[in-house]
């Protein structure tokens, strides 16, 4: 077995003069949940369609499991559960129905089949719901049908496309707990969503992406500590007395800028990342005898963290821009 369970290399898709996908690599190991997170359009369900066979590269190799998904399509699909974020289910079926056709489809028969199904409903949580017509369900239930019809065959790598999109806050918990069963069960799951913060508390790590390129791998606490896109730091400060104390003092103190007032003091901003910078900003305070009770780092929601770090990569990419071109030199 590959010791990646999805490999992405250089990976480009092109449609027509969009550029959809341009140049991706990543790696997701197995058993871990990975986050894709990108706005509309940054080339999400694009790459997760090749992925699951569904498209083809124009450029680049993907692989699941250490097989290509291009040259063996067949193999990688009995490897993978695909839940996209719109699927199609037919009139006057039942749930029941609906899984043991797809059961069917599979190549389970008989006991075994009847059995298979009746796990997935279990786990589901959607034998109340045998009898209940598929096309008449909720939005979360129907995400839960479509996840039941995934895991029929045990796949080995789950591929999820915006899987809570239009859940309800009660549904999305649900979804949440059911794809950290799955983890726990040592299933990969690879899965897309808008809603950062949920996908930071189910995800080993957040894969970002804009404008068809990836623009950050990592796990989501390094975002949430990091700093914002001109490199400054964010702190939370308490003071004993009348608040507005310390944004007085702020305005007259280099390197700190008072953001948010609050109850007992406020938000401020520290120009460094540098702890000794923080330190000496807190040197200062009670060697200028203002009461603070309380001084700690704030961490980042991964929506700030996010358009802190696109923030960044425009100020790049508009200095590389203006930057003259090397002159170009003729050998003689």
């Amino acid at each position: 077995m590959s010791d990646a369970a999805i490999r992405v290399h250089n990976l480009y898709r092109y449609f027509g003069q969009l550029k959809a996908v341009n140049g991706i690599s990543f790696e997701i190991p197995h058993g871990s949940v990975c986050g894709f997170v990108g706005a509309n359009g940054a080339g999400k369900t694009t790459t997760m369609r090749i992925l699951a066979t569904l498209d083809y590269p124009t450029m680049g190799s993907a692989e699941v499991c250490g097989i290509n998904v291009v040259h063996y399509p067949e193999q990688v699909r009995r490897l993978i559960g695909w839940m996209p974020d719109h699927f199609g289910n037919y009139e006057h079926m039942t749930v029941l129905e609906y899984l043991d056709f797809y059961a069917r489809a599979f190549g389970y028969s008989g006991d075994e089949r009847r059995e298979r199904v009746q796990e997935v409903m279990e786990f589901t949580d959607l034998v109340p719901l045998a009898d209940r017509f598929s096309n008449k369900l909720s939005k979360g239930l129907t995400q839960r049908l479509c996840l039941g019809r995934a895991l029929l065959h045990d796949p080995q790598v789950l591929i999820m496309d915006e899987p809570a999109a239009g859940l309800d806050p009660k549904a999305r918990v649900e979804l949440k707990h059911l794809i950290r069963v799955l983890a726990q069960e040592g299933k990969t799951i690879f899965i897309s969503s808008h809603i950062l913060s949920e996908l930071g508390e189910m995800c080993d790590s957040l894969l970002f992406v804009n404008n068809g390129r990836i623009v950050h791998h990592g796990d989501a606490e390094s975002l949430r500590n990091g700093t914002d896109s001109a490199g400054g730091m964010l702190y939370d400060v308490q003071i004993a007395g009348d608040p507005s104390r310390l944004a007085e003092w702020c305005s007259v103190n280099p390197h700190i800028e008072f953001l948010e007032a609050r109850k007992h003091g406020g938000r401020v901003r520290i120009e460094s990342s540098e702890p000794e910078r923080a330190a000496g900003v807190l040197a200062r305070m009670i060697k200028d005898n203002l009461p603070v009770t309380e001084f700690h780092r704030e961490q980042r929601n991964l929506e700030d963290a996010f358009i802190d770090m696109l923030g960044r990569l425009d100020q790049e990419n508009a200095a590389a821009a203006e930057k003259p071109a090397a002159p170009t030199t003729f050998a003689p």
